[in-house]
């Protein structure tokens, strides 16, 4: 028979030593530069909207989204194209110009403006985020605004993080993460996002 004395033993986890190193207590991080431009009430009524209609699969009506949009405040230019459900956090923060395009759950983190130009498409699964968290102190939330410029594309499942601009026509490849600014014209990739080549030097054909 084994002994068991011998299995208890074995069993027993040995003390740990002590844990070293800084830890952010959380229960102390704030607003930071964040300003809310709505009220509660209607912060409330816009999570209900959105979760109802503009994030919902079952409606492929663009024009509803729109309008719908407008009531809260976003500025959307003629002819864009909301077909597919979206998610945005604050549509008084957002601005889009003329014949846009998004995707199937693009989700427009915007707690700081998101200026979108015209003739972008922001393809299924992209990110914009104009918010995080100062990491190095006491993670207070920290806003900043999003700029895409004329006829970029952001193409699937792509990161936008905040305080970038991504120039005009500039192409973002898929899954990358834009940690910075990108130049007009260029084709970035990656995580960081890196400069790949022009994108009308040659023919370069689909990127997803």
């Amino acid at each position: 028979m084994p002994d068991q004395h011998g299995a208890r033993a074995a069993g027993t986890a040995a003390p740990q030593a002590p844990q070293t190193g800084r830890v952010i207590d959380l229960s102390r991080a704030g607003k930071g530069n964040y300003v809310a431009a709505r009220s509660r009430l209607t912060e409330l009524i816009w999570f209900f909207v959105e979760a109802c209609v503009i994030n919902n699969k079952l409606l492929p009506v663009s024009a509803v989204r729109v309008a719908l949009l407008r009531l809260f405040g976003a500025k959307i230019g003629a002819n864009c194209r909301f077909l597919h459900p979206v998610r945005v956090k604050a549509p008084w923060n957002l601005t889009v110009g003329e014949n846009c395009w998004f995707g199937v759950d693009v989700w427009i983190y915007n707690q700081a403006p998101i200026h979108i130009g015209s003739n972008v498409c922001i393809s299924q699964g992209s990110f914009l985020s104009a918010g995080s968290h100062d990491m190095r102190t006491n993670m207070d939330l920290r806003v900043a605004p999003i700029v895409i410029e004329d006829g970029a594309w952001v193409s699937s499942k792509c990161v936008v993080q905040m305080g970038v601009t991504i120039g005009r026509s500039a192409v973002v490849t898929p899954l990358s993460v834009v940690h910075r600014s990108l130049e007009a014209e260029g084709v970035y990739g990656g995580n960081p996002c890196r400069f790949i080549r022009k994108r009308f030097d040659t023919d370069a054909g689909s990127v997803a």
